[in-house]
C-alpha cells in the first residue's frame, strides 16, 4: 500500500467537513454539535447533529435530515431541540437523548418558520422568533385560524395560492429604509417576533399553541431566559424607522407574563447578544459606540446589571482585543470569551469584579464557537494551518485541550498540507506588519516560484494560519505551484485599537505600503520570481487588489473579487452605507473628490495588469455595480479584463455560495493565475 501523499484539488472542496456550534450537556458528559460539509450531488451544504462523549471515543450521529442546526439542551439534559428546515421552512424539533430515546417530533408549525431558539429554566417552554407584518399580526390577535386542509390536493391549492399571492404582494416593491435588501435578498415587510410555546406533555391543543410577546416592526435576536424564567432578554434597533437599523441596537427585557417592554442600556452604544449570568445578577453583552465616525473598532465586552438598575461596563478594553463568542463561568464570577490576537483566535477568561484577564487557551489555531459548563470546562471549536474546523475540550482546570473529533484526519493524511512560515517586517511608515507565506508542493532550495498574494477583508479583519476560511484556498495555490504570501496590514483586527485605527481615511493609501513591504521583503529570500507575481483578495481584498494594480504594474496577473471599487456609489447601494462615510468623515455629496481620490475606479485607466473581476448578482453587500464599472473603464482604456457573474450567490459566495460555484470561481483563479505567470 502506497503512502505517498497527493496534492490537494479544486474538487477537495467536497471533501472535508466543519464542525459548528458545539454545546456542552447540563450534566458535563457530552457535547452536541453540528457538522456540515459540501455535497457535489445536492450543490448544497449538509448539516446534521452529532453527540461525543467530553472524555473522547467515536462521535455519534443524532440527525440524518442534512438540514438540522442551531442545537440546544434542555436544563435536565433529557431532550435536545434544534431547528431543522426538513419541510417547507425552518422549524423547532425536539429529540429525546438517551436509553431508550426516541424519534425527532415537530414542536413548531408557524408559517414563516423559526430563525432561533432558547429553552426556559424549567424545561416546560421554548421561546423562538419568527417572522411576521403587522397585517399577519393582526390576524394572530384576532384568532383567525385557517380551516383544516380538505385533502392533499387543497393543500397544494393552497400553496399555489400563498405563492402566488406572495409574489404579488410586494410588486412593485417600496423602498422606505435602508438597507432595503441585505444577504441575497430584499429585506420586505416582515420582522422577526418573540414567541414562547409550552412543550409539557398532555396539553390541551390550544396550550400548545406559540404566543407572540412582541409586536413592533423590528429584528429582535439574542432570545435568552432569565435564569428565574420571569423575563426574556432580546437586543432589537432602538428607532426601528432608522436607516441601518444594526448600528443603534439596545438591550431589552420582556415579561413573560405580561409581554411588558423595558429597555435595559444606553443610546450611546449599540448592543448585542445579551447572556444573563447564571445567578440572574448581570447580563453580559458585545457592544461599540455609536458615533458618526467609525473609529472605533474593538468589539467592547461589557456587563451592565439585569434589572437596569446601573451602566454598562466594558471589560476587555485593557485587554485590546475584540470579543467574539461568549459564554459565562457557572460561578457567575467570569465570562469566558474568544477573540482575535496577532492571527490567531486565543480564549480568555475575565473576573466581572476585579476584571482580572488570564489566558486559557493560547495556540496557532483560530477559534470559532466557545461553550461552558457549570463545571469550569470549555467546549470550542477552532482551525489550525493543517486541518479544518474540529472540537476540541478544555476540562475545568486542565493546563492543555484535547481534541475531540477527527473528520478531516482521513483526508489530511491523504495530501500534502503546507506550512505557513512566519515573517515580521517593517514597513515604509516604521511600522511593523506580520506576515506568513506558504511554499509551494515539491519546492526546490535555488528555483524561484510565481508568487500569489491573498488580501483580506473588512478592512478590520485578521488573517492566521489557522483561517477557516483559507484553508482549501491557500493549499489549491501552493499545489498549483504559487509562493502563497498574505498579511495583516494596517486595519487588521487582532494588532490593538490603536493599529486599527491607521488606516481610518486612507484605505488605499495606508495599507498599500505595507504590503508591498511584504512583499519586497519576501523577494528578498530569494524564491519568489518578481516578473511572475499574481495579486487576489475579496470584499477589501477587492479594493485592495483593483487599488494595486492601478498603482504598479509590478504584478502580471491580477483576481479582484466582489470588491469595493467607487466608494460614492458603494455609498448609493450597498447596505452599509455608513461604512464609508464613517470610515472617511464625509457624506459623498459634502466631498466627492476626497471619495473619489481613495476610490480604485479612479485609476483604472492605469491598470494594464491583465485583471479577472469574480463578483455575485445577488450580492447586496457590496453590489455588482461596483464590478460592472470597473469591467467598463478598464476595457474601454485599454486595459485586458475579463468578468464572471455568478447568479444567485451573494457576498458570501466563496465562503458558503453553491458549491459548485465555489469549486468554480477557484478553478477560473488558477487559470487565470496561470495564464501569465506559469508561461
Amino acid at each position: 500500500m502506497s503512502t505517498k501523499k497527493r496534492s490537494i484539488t479544486v474538487d477537495d472542496l467536497y471533501n472535508y467537513a466543519l464542525v459548528e456550534s458545539p454545546r456542552i450537556s447540563p450534566d458535563g458528559s457530552w457535547i452536541v454539535f453540528v457538522r456540515a460539509q459540501a455535497d457535489r450531488f445536492s450543490n448544497k451544504y449538509k448539516r446534521n447533529i452529532w453527540l461525543v462523549s467530553t472524555s473522547g471515543g467515536e462521535p455519534t450521529q443524532l440527525t440524518r435530515s442534512d438540514n438540522d442546526y442551531s442545537p440546544r439542551w434542555s436544563p435536565d439534559g433529557k431532550t435536545l431541540a434544534f431547528i431543522s428546515a426538513r419541510g417547507d421552512s425552518p422549524q423547532i424539533y425536539a429529540l429525546p437523548i438517551g436509553f431508550p430515546g426516541g424519534e425527532a417530533r415537530a414542536i413548531t408549525a408557524v408559517a414563516k418558520g423559526v430563525a432561533e431558539l432558547s429553552w426556559s429554566p424549567d424545561g416546560h417552554q421554548i421561546a423562538f422568533t419568527s417572522a411576521s407584518n403587522s397585517a399577519e399580526r393582526a390576524r394572530e390577535d384576532s384568532g383567525e385560524t385557517p380551516d383544516y386542509p380538505l385533502d392533499e390536493l387543497d393543500i397544494q391549492q393552497r400553496k399555489a395560492r400563498d405563492d402566488h399571492d406572495e409574489k404579488k404582494r410586494l410588486d412593485p416593491y417600496p423602498m422606505r429604509q435602508i438597507p432595503y435588501r441585505a444577504g441575497t435578498r430584499f429585506v420586505g415587510d416582515r420582522h422577526a417576533q418573540v414567541y414562547v410555546i409550552s412543550i409539557k406533555d398532555d396539553l390541551a391543543k390550544d396550550d400548545t399553541q406559540p404566543r407572540r410577546l412582541t409586536n413592533v416592526d423590528a429584528n429582535h435576536g439574542g432570545v435568552q431566559w432569565s435564569p428565574d424564567g420571569t423575563y426574556i432578554y432580546v437586543n432589537r434597533t432602538i428607532d426601528p424607522a432608522a436607516d441601518e437599523p444594526f448600528r443603534q441596537s439596545a438591550i431589552f427585557r420582556i415579561s413573560v407574563a405580561d409581554a411588558t417592554y423595558e429597555q435595559l442600556t444606553d443610546t450611546a452604544h449599540s448592543s448585542f447578544s445579551p447572556l444573563p449570568s447564571p445567578d440572574g445578577a448581570w447580563i453580559a453583552l458585545v457592544r461599540y459606540p455609536r458615533r458618526d465616525s467609525m473609529s472605533e473598532h474593538i468589539t467592547r465586552l461589557a456587563i451592565t446589571p439585569a434589572d437596569g438598575s446601573g451602566e454598562a461596563r466594558d471589560l476587555n478594553l485593557e485587554l485590546d482585543q475584540s470579543a467574539l463568542s461568549v459564554a459565562w463561568a457557572k460561578d457567575s464570577k467570569g465570562i469566558v470569551f474568544n477573540g482575535w490576537a496577532r492571527g490567531t483566535g486565543p480564549i480568555h477568561h475575565v473576573d466581572v469584579t476585579s476584571g482580572e484577564m488570564r489566558s486559557l487557551q493560547e495556540g496557532d489555531f483560530k477559534t470559532i464557537d466557545v461553550d461552558t459548563n457549570n463545571d469550569g470546562s470549555v467546549a470550542f471549536t477552532a482551525s489550525t494551518f493543517n486541518c479544518p474546523t474540529e472540537l476540541y475540550y478544555l476540562p475545568a482546570g486542565a493546563d492543555d485541550y484535547h481534541r475531540l473529533t477527527f473528520f478531516n484526519q482521513d483526508f489530511i493524511d491523504e495530501i500534502m498540507v503546507q506550512e505557513h512560515h512566519e515573517m515580521v517586517y517593517t514597513s515604509p511608515d516604521g511600522n511593523e506588519v506580520q506576515g506568513w507565506y506558504i511554499l509551494p508542493v515539491d519546492y526546490e532550495e535555488g528555483k524561484t516560484y510565481p508568487l500569489a498574494l491573498n488580501i483580506h477583508g473588512g478592512p478590520h479583519q485578521m488573517w492566521g494560519p489557522g483561517e477557516p476560511t483559507m484553508f482549501h484556498e491557500w493549499q489549491l495555490h501552493a499545489a498549483s505551484g504559487y509562493v502563497v504570501f498574505y498579511c495583516n496590514p494596517r486595519g487588521s483586527d487582532g494588532y490593538g485599537e490603536a493599529f486599527s485605527k491607521a488606516l481610518h481615511g486612507a484605505w488605499g493609501k495606508v495599507a498599500y505600503k505595507d504590503v508591498i513591504a511584504g512583499v519586497d521583503a519576501l523577494l528578498e529570500k530569494g524564491f519568489v520570481d518578481e516578473n511572475r507575481m499574481a495579486v487576489t483578495g475579496g470584499s477589501y481584498g477587492g479594493y485592495m487588489t483593483a487599488w494595486i494594480i492601478g498603482h504598479t504594474d509590478r504584478f502580471i496577473s491580477a483576481v479582484s473579487q466582489r470588491g469595493v471599487y467607487n466608494l460614492s456609489s458603494f455609498y448609493g447601494t450597498s447596505d452599509i452605507p455608513s461604512l464609508i462615510s464613517g470610515e472617511y468623515d464625509v457624506e459623498p455629496w459634502e466631498d466627492h473628490a476626497l471619495l473619489w481620490e481613495h476610490s480604485p475606479l479612479a485609476y483604472a485607466h492605469k491598470m494594464k495588469t491583465p485583471l479577472l473581476l469574480i463578483h455575485a448578482e445577488n450580492d447586496y453587500r457590496v453590489p455588482i455595480e461596483q464590478a460592472e464599472q470597473l469591467f467598463a473603464f478598464v476595457r474601454r482604456s485599454g486595459g485586458t479584463v475579463e468578468m464572471l457573474r455568478y447568479p444567485r450567490d451573494g457576498h458570501e459566495l466563496s465562503r458558503s455560495g453553491e458549491p459548485e460555484h465555489r469549486v468554480s470561481r477557484l478553478t477560473h483563479m488558477i487559470a487565470w493565475f496561470d495564464k501569465y505567470c506559469q508561461t
